[in-house]
């Protein structure tokens, strides 16, 4: 959010952004796992996209796992699909695996990701099967002293551990970002550059950011296609104020509603990967799904994968 491809690290005049530019310039050198701490909004993904962006692995994708609602079933469907079964090392490096949200894993999925992932010795090419990049919104301190993470997991993800600060502990940086997204939109958009008032700046200057860089970015994309600073301000101000951590319980929905809805999303990804696997040859993903073609037709329906065979070329075998 704050990152261009043309820029070479994070926009931000702060002390606390130069310090963690700089410590991602030494750290992206290595295949140390990182570990991105953060609010919402701060920023991790970006971060974790530039370190693999400047890293010697580089060449290879960065391959991208949420983890908010996995089942076990699927972490293991899409660990096996982006890591080979975490056994291949591509010529070009070891493939980044940039883990979002690690803090959602239920404790069955931690216990599959901990086999997946290197122990931190190398092998026989001194390469490591994978490079980790894991993001939190949580205290990963706090959850392994409560039980809610796996201790050996913790430290096998935590090669260092970068803290990214929100946006309120970094206020020198509020208005060159806003300045930064008004210039991006507009370029965009093909609009002109909205300019702010007195006021306005001041208001941005005081305002706490709960949503941090994120609601900032929006804030600023809402004036550009608005083209009125004033009412896009005041538009926020009437947004009901949100809390900037999560609350401790914030796990606390209905398990059945998200159970259905993650068995659903894994279904569909199995499926996938079957059909891309076998290059759309039904039959043939069938049976590796061992289910019926015909169900398989009726669940490829159901799912919306059909769009996804266009172009491919299928065909049946007899």
């Amino acid at each position: 959010m704050e990152y261009s491809e043309k820029n070479a690290f994070v926009t931000g005049r702060s002390l606390a952004i130069q310090r963690l530019n700089a410590a991602v310039e030494d750290i992206a050198s290595t295949s140390i796992p990182v570990l991105l701490m953060g609010e919402s909004g701060t920023g991790k993904e970006v971060y974790g996209r530039l370190i693999h962006r400047i890293s010697k692995d580089s060449p290879t994708p960065l391959k991208k796992l949420s983890c908010r609602a996995l089942q076990p079933g699927e972490l293991v469907a899409r660990l096996k699909s982006d890591l080979g079964g975490g056994k291949r090392v591509s010529k070009k490096g070891p493939p980044t695996l940039f883990l979002d949200g690690i803090d959602e894993l239920d404790v069955a999925c931690q216990t599959i990701l901990l086999s997946f992932l290197p122990d931190g010795e190398a092998d026989s090419n001194r390469q490591s099967c994978v490079r980790v990049i894991a993001s939190t919104s949580r205290n990963l301190e706090q959850e392994v002293q409560s039980g809610r993470f796996r201790r050996e997991l913790y430290f096998r993800i935590n090669g260092v551990c970068l803290r990214l600060p929100p946006l309120r502990d970094r206020r020198e940086d509020v208005l060159p970002l806003m300045e930064h997204f008004l210039v991006k939109y507009s370029t965009e958009l093909g609009r002109r550059i909205p300019g702010l008032s007195g006021e306005e700046t001041e208001f941005l200057n005081q305002h706490d950011w709960p949503g941090n860089v994120r609601e900032l970015e929006n804030l600023a994309r809402r004036m550009v296609l608005l083209g009125d600073t004033e009412k896009a301000i005041s538009e926020l101000q009437e947004t009901p104020k949100l809390e900037a951590t999560p609350p401790e319980d914030s796990r606390s929905f209905s398990l059945k509603v998200v159970a259905r809805a993650a068995s659903r999303q894994a279904e569909r990804d199995l499926i996938s990967i079957a059909l891309e696997r076998t290059h759309w040859n039904r039959k043939r993903a069938a049976k590796e799904l061992q289910i019926s073609y015909k169900s398989l037709l009726y669940k490829i329906k159901q799912t919306g994968l059909e769009g996804k065979q266009q172009g491919v070329g299928a065909k049946e075998q007899k």
